[in-house]
Order: C-alpha cells, then sequence, then structure tokens
C-alpha cells in the first residue's frame, strides 16, 4: 500500500495528462479509502497543484502534456475553421435555439452567427462575450465550474441546466473521430457534450481534417449521434466515406 507521499506523487503525475480526475478512479488508481484520497487532494489544493469540485478534482497548473488550450488553438488551420464557420452559420434560420460548445471552431461559427435572430445557449465565455451585446441574440449561459483555461463552465451544475432545456441545433467541436465515434479529453467536458447532444433535435460537428483518425482519451459518442458534420476540404475520401455510412451528411467548407 502506498504512503501518503507517494500517493501525491502520483496524483501530480496523473494531471500532468488529465485536466480532471473522479473520486472513484483516484481510489481504483492509488488502490486507497475515500478518506486517503480526500486528505490527499485536500493537500494538494493547500499546494495549489489542484482545486476540489464536485465529484473530483481539476488541475490548475498549465501542463505541456494536456491536450487543448484555447488561446493556442484558436490560431491553429484559421483558414480553415473561418470556411467551417462560414457553411456552418448557413445551415441556422432564424428563431431557432442552438446550442454551442466550447472551443475555438464553435467560437467562430458564432461570430458567422451574430446577424441571425436567434436563442443561443452556451458554455463559453469567449462566445457569450462576442454576442453579449447584440440586441438579436437572447443569450443564455449554463453555468457551472469554468475552467479557466479551456475558459468554459463545465460540470453537474451545467449538465443540469442542459437537461432542463431543448433545443433546436447544437454545435459542437470534437477532440477526435475515428470508426468508434466522437471522442475528447476531459471528462467534465465529455459529460457536457453528452448532455448536448440528448437535448438537441439535430446534431452538427465541426472539425477540421486534422481531428479525423484521432481518438481522444474518453468516448463522447458514436458516429451515428450527429447529423452533420462540417469540415475542410482536406478531409480525406475514406474519412468522408465513413460518415456517410453512418447516415451523416457530409458538407466540406
Amino acid at each position: 500500500m502506498m504512503k501518503a507521499a507517494e500517493r501525491q506523487i502520483r496524483i501530480r503525475q496523473m494531471f500532468e495528462t488529465r485536466d480532471f480526475i473522479d473520486s472513484e478512479t483516484l481510489c481504483r488508481e492509488l488502490e486507497a479509502s475515500e478518506s486517503s484520497v480526500r486528505r490527499d487532494l485536500d493537500a494538494l489544493e493547500n499546494e495549489g497543484v489542484l482545486k476540489r469540485v464536485y465529484g473530483g478534482a481539476v488541475g490548475v497548473q498549465p501542463a505541456p502534456n494536456r491536450a487543448f488550450d484555447y488561446a493556442a488553438e484558436s490560431v491553429r488551420l484559421s483558414g480553415e475553421k473561418d470556411r467551417i464557420s462560414r457553411l456552418t452559420a448557413s445551415l441556422i434560420e432564424d428563431g431557432q435555439t442552438v446550442i454551442l460548445d466550447g472551443g475555438s471552431t464553435v467560437a467562430a461559427v458564432a461570430r458567422e452567427l451574430a446577424a441571425k435572430s436567434l436563442h443561443i445557449v452556451t458554455n463559453s465565455l469567449p462566445i457569450a462575450e462576442s454576442l453579449e451585446t447584440l440586441r438579436n441574440i437572447e443569450l443564455t449561459l449554463t453555468g457551472g465550474y469554468l475552467d479557466p483555461r479551456l475558459r468554459v463552465m463545465l460540470g453537474p451544475f451545467c449538465e443540469q441546466m442542459l437537461g432542463a432545456i431543448r433545443a433546436d441545433t447544437v454545435i459542437m467541436g470534437i477532440g477526435g473521430i475515428t470508426e468508434t465515434g466522437f471522442s475528447n479529453n476531459n471528462t467534465l467536458v465529455v459529460g457536457s457534450e453528452q448532455r448536448m447532444i440528448e437535448v438537441a433535435s439535430r446534431v452538427i460537428i465541426v472539425a477540421d481534417h486534422s481531428k479525423f483518425g484521432r481518438r481522444a482519451m474518453i468516448p463522447v459518442a458514436p458516429l451515428s449521434a450527429a447529423h452533420i458534420v462540417v469540415s475542410d476540404a482536406g478531409l480525406s475520401p475514406e474519412h468522408a466515406a465513413l460518415l456517410r455510412q453512418s447516415g451523416i451528411e457530409v458538407l466540406l467548407a
């Protein structure tokens, strides 16, 4: 059985590659009791390594191995994202209720939607900031734990709010797409995305070609959960065929 110091070193290592770890996973991987893990988390929170949240903990220190950073991601493949966002916005009609997921590609879509008359529901601070002054947009924020690096609201309160609404469309970015489905790297992000899919009548995935063939850590949904995937001209014919075989409409910008 590991001593407290050994467990805390192991927890530090776990947060080098993960943003959120639930208490059950910590107990299982550390082979420790809930009370021991709770004391370890308290100690590491006092050191500024992590922050305790409902159901587990989130890392608060930057780590080079983490898969996503909003500021860095915003400038990657910006031309492709601009074309994807314009095409995606053309699919949305005035008067609809639209859920906008976090992420840089969806934020680009939000900017293209600014001229429409819509009810937007989002957990993304950048999206909210880009739309907050527009009189033609009715804006609702989900609430929840604010991840300062991703700049999105996540967790049980976010999921509870999403579960109480219905939407015409959700527009969602994603970490990876393979034949097994859509995936992402953050447990809290996955939880909110799954709830968004549940409450929306139409699911639009926006993903540049680099997301295909990449399997992120946590499954979000099977391919059949999506109605439309909007990507760019760099998408391979094989990946486009894979989506169409699952009944998905594929649009290339």
